[in-house]
């Protein structure tokens, strides 16, 4: 069993005709002061109840994306069996990014940006740190006895779901959230307005090896620690260390298990028979909670 997140799916798509064209309340551009050619940059065709992502068309948009602003970067969508060697090179450009990449039809690219030369880029409205950036920070608390709490949100689909887990984060002292390359939905509008403005006060991270940034954390002492139903272990009571990573999993999947394999305990939310599972984002407002009120006042 698992936490589960809301029925909501952000991955609605239809046609885009316009060259330039937003679908939500808000069209002033989303991606920072970089300036792309105004001809390959559209919105994204995502949540109907907010400002879509913002998505950028065109091999050398997504190489100077790539080249001067990675972490920026969701992932990136390639046409299907191109055949194009530029697109080929660009690929290979975006894995030594560790940006996530998919093989898509032609159309779908089409409904995100026209024109687009078979590539689009899907641009987070913030910026992710890299691990190599803040880690040292984590290292030297540990060693001073310093608190730390880190959040690990994974396999976390909807964007409402994780803008909730921003927000929480933010209220219950959590020190740097981490997010996985891929398997996550990107850091949409609809996330930053769910967030309501926690998102450009929390510190979101994406590690390039999320599970061996984990090992790190775990190997300098940091008590590691999972939320799931299929454990005996309550959250109730549970005794935390002062230096702690608390991780929580999305939709049917649960924890990864790269993460479970690393928890030195997972933690079961007390809940009532009747009730199939929690919410993600509750799961982890939860036990952050846990953690928190004997430290927040």
């Amino acid at each position: 069993m698992s936490f589960n997140e809301d029925d909501n799916r952000r991955d609605q798509r239809r046609p885009n005709n316009d060259r330039m064209r937003r679908f939500g309340r808000d069209d002033r551009p989303r991606f920072g002061e970089k300036k792309f050619k105004q001809e390959n940059v559209v919105a994204a065709i995502g949540d109907a109840d907010a400002a879509p992502q913002v998505a950028v068309g065109g091999i050398k948009e997504v190489e100077s994306l790539l080249a001067n602003d990675p972490m920026r970067v969701h992932r990136i969508l390639f046409m299907h069996q191109s055949g194009n060697p530029k697109l080929y090179n660009l690929q290979k450009l975006a894995k030594r990014a560790h940006v996530h990449v998919q093989q898509v039809d032609s159309k779908i690219l089409d409904s995100y940006a026209r024109p687009n030369q078979g590539v689009v880029a899907l641009i987070n409205e913030k910026a992710l740190l890299q691990w190599e950036d803040v880690r040292e920070e984590f290292f030297k608390a540990k060693e001073n006895g310093e608190k730390k709490l880190i959040a690990v949100a994974t396999n976390i689909e909807d964007p409402r779901n994780l803008g909730a887990c921003i927000r929480s984060s933010l209220a219950l002292g959590v020190d740097i959230l981490l997010m996985p390359a891929k398997g996550m939905c990107g850091i949409t509008p609809s996330v930053a307005r769910t967030s309501a403005g926690a998102l450009d006060k929390m510190r979101i991270c994406r590690p390039n090896n999320l599970e061996a940034a984990i090992g790190e954390l775990k190997l300098a002492g940091y008590q590691i620690l999972g939320l799931d139903a299929d454990t005996e272990t309550s959250l109730a009571g549970y005794e935390f260390a002062d230096q702690v990573v608390l991780a929580v999993g999305g939709e049917d999947v649960g924890l990864p298990p790269f993460i479970r394999k690393q928890c030195n305990d997972i933690l079961r939310i007390p809940m009532k028979p009747e009730a199939h599972s929690y919410n993600a984002s509750v799961a982890l407002s939860l036990g952050l909670y846990e953690y928190a009120r004997t430290r927040i006042k």
